[in-house]
């Protein structure tokens, strides 16, 4: 064997605490300085899923994973963790991973890599490696050491290095490696910059040097690409905390369980190993922030107007692994009656496909890399995913951490698989992501609910049909196009309950508490049996200050519902005076 190839290699047999360095405890890594924050909680996106198969029995199996994410994976706020400069010493960059004395840097999205291999290497082994790690993280929470601060001054010509997963995937290089560079932001840096990567080099792709150069023009000329492995005796790189996570004391992390949902904390909370998955979906490091900011401020004051404001993305087969929609062709058809446009983000410059996402209205595209540029978009803006069950079983959460980062509504409608068996889940680990297949049914979904977001309603004929896109809309944040289609079909929504009901919901969305109660006063009439309909009027009543509906409500749970109407007068002493 070559000496290169040894010094490629990292054997993931070892016992973790040989195999990954805890920098609290362990000499290797330094901070320049002690950080403003290591996480804090910031405003979460809205993130929707809903199942539009046209079979029942994956409609089901959909239903439940969107709900399963609801409970589990969902926190009530996004987690930002900070991501700082470092020295490292004694370095080595091997594969797509960075080193420090011989031992592995738990850094962001490699250090979540670098846990699955070691799950993976050793599933086979003498021992369960999950557990393994578990019990190590475990002694190292119970560890209250403190992450070292740089005493001394740098050396003038030292690098930056940076560790890439590859330079051919544009969602890995923008948000994993990219955007490392950002933590310069506050440095006086004058040495060189140094992208590290496992592929070959015939396998790199322009995109790269283009965004590098358009994002980071003052170190244009000293950024270079250069393949791993590569030695430093010193060298400074960026390490997003959110790796050492679960190396830090409980006592520095524990706050983040009062943001998450009652399973996950009852299995241990954030600091079981467990939770990995649901942190990394719901967090969202400094750097891409950053990153955003300083592509929003390379447009600024640059005229993009030629760019469409609705677009349909789709891909450049030269330069990704084709998977192309079936129902495409026909699904574009149909956008493009609504001033939609087809683009290729590949076909456009890097400031282009900033200004593209940060101007667009509505993006829709299926499963693939472009979500990447979701970071760029404006937080008034729809961007709508067309996936399967596979995307919502395994891929779903890709680009949650770049909604949060930009704070707009990502919607996922998870529809068919194109196989000849599409009722079938292929196995993932074997077939991978198989393209999408989009039926008429599916299609005519999607396109009732874009066009409703643009206040263009399409007529329903039944209740059911109509409370599905309604109860659609409110999900993803748009209440007024919900009032406005359900408006349009009064007729419908006086005769049935469950549409006074889902009215009333969206006047309360939009903090309408007059025309909550009105929906309401419609729900009772559609429906006296339901006790419910006159409890929550009583407290729209009140919200709005109309004690005259307060008393009348009360008469009338008193006389239909005499039970219910004592325990809420015991219950709730206001009531009393009103009454």
């Amino acid at each position: 064997m070559q000496a290169g190839q040894v010094r490629n290699k990292v054997d993931f047999t070892l016992a973790p605490e040989d195999l990954f360095l805890n920098p609290r405890v362990e000499v290797g890594m330094t901070l320049l300085e002690t950080p403003e924050f290591t996480w804090r909680p910031v405003a979460p996106a809205r993130i929707s899923g809903f199942a539009a198969s046209a079979f029942d029995s994956i409609n089901v199996k959909l239903n439940g994973l969107i709900r399963s994410a609801e409970r589990t994976r969902k926190f009530t706020r996004a987690i930002e963790y900070n991501s700082v400069p470092v020295l490292l010493e004694d370095a080595r960059y091997v594969k797509s991973y960075k080193m420090a004395r011989d031992r592995l840097i738990l850094s962001g999205a490699a250090g979540a890599r670098m846990l699955n291999r070691y799950r993976w290497e050793n599933e086979n082994g003498p021992f369960d490696p999950q557990e393994r790690l578990s019990d190590y993280f475990a002694r190292c929470q119970g560890e209250e050491g403190e992450l070292p601060v740089l005493s001394g001054e740098l050396e003038t010509d030292i690098c930056f290095a940076v560790e890439c997963r590859n330079t051919f995937n544009y969602y890995h290089f923008i948000t994993e490696s990219l955007s490392q560079l950002t933590v310069l932001d506050d440095l006086d840096f004058t040495g060189d910059i140094y992208f590290h990567f496992p592929n070959s080099e015939d396998k790199q792709l322009p995109f790269a040097r283009k965004f590098v150069d358009a994002l980071f023009p003052d170190f244009a000329d000293r950024v270079f690409f250069e393949r791993a492995p590569k030695d430093y005796d010193q060298v400074l790189t960026a390490y997003d905390l959110i790796g050492g996570h679960f190396q830090a004391p409980l006592s520095a992390v524990e706050g983040i369980n009062r943001f998450v949902q009652d399973p996950v904390r009852e299995q241990g909370g954030i600091t079981d190993l467990r939770a990995r998955v649901a942190l990394a979906v719901n967090s969202v490091n400094t750097a891409l922030f950053k990153l955003r900011q300083r592509a929003l401020a390379a447009i600024e004051g640059k005229d993009f107007s030629h760019l469409p404001k609705r677009i349909f993305v789709g891909r450049d087969s030269r330069q990704s692994r084709e998977r192309q929609m079936e129902g495409e062709d026909t699904l574009f058809e149909h956008l493009k009656m609504f001033d939609f446009e087809y683009v290729v983000f590949e076909s456009f410059e890097p400031l282009e496909q900033i200004a593209l996402m940060a101007g667009a209205e509505m993006m829709v595209s299926y499963h693939g890399a472009g979500f990447t540029n979701m970071l760029f978009a404006n937080p008034e803006a729809y961007v709508i995913e067309i996936g399967t069950i596979q995307t919502a079983r395994f891929r779903w959460g890709d680009f949650w951490p770049l909604a949060h980062a930009s704070g707009c509504r990502y919607i996922n409608f998870f529809c068919d698989l194109r196989t000849e068996t599409p009722e079938t889940e292929p196995d993932f680990q074997r077939d991978g992501l198989v393209p999408v297949a989009m039926s008429d049914q599916a299609i005519g979904r999607v396109m009732a609910f874009v066009v409703s977001l643009l206040n263009q309603h399409p007529t329903f004929s039944t209740p059911a049909t109509l409370s599905d896109l309604a109860r659609e809309l409110l999900t993803v944040g748009a209440p007024a196009q919900a009032v406005s289609l359900l408006e349009n079909h009064s007729d419908l929504v006086a005769r049935h309950v469950d549409l006074c009901l889902l009215q009333a919901d969206c006047h309360k969305d939009l903090d309408e508490p007059k025309s909550e109660l009105l929906a309401l006063d419609r729900a009772h009439k559609a429906d006296p049996s339901r006790w419910q309909t006159l409890v929550r009027m009583i407290w729209c009543a009140n919200r709005c200050e109309r004690p005259q509906v307060i008393r009348w409500a009360l008469s009338r749970l008193k006389a239909d519902f005499p039970e219910r109407h004592d325990a809420f007068v015991s219950n709730h002493e206001w009531v009393r005076y009103v009454a």
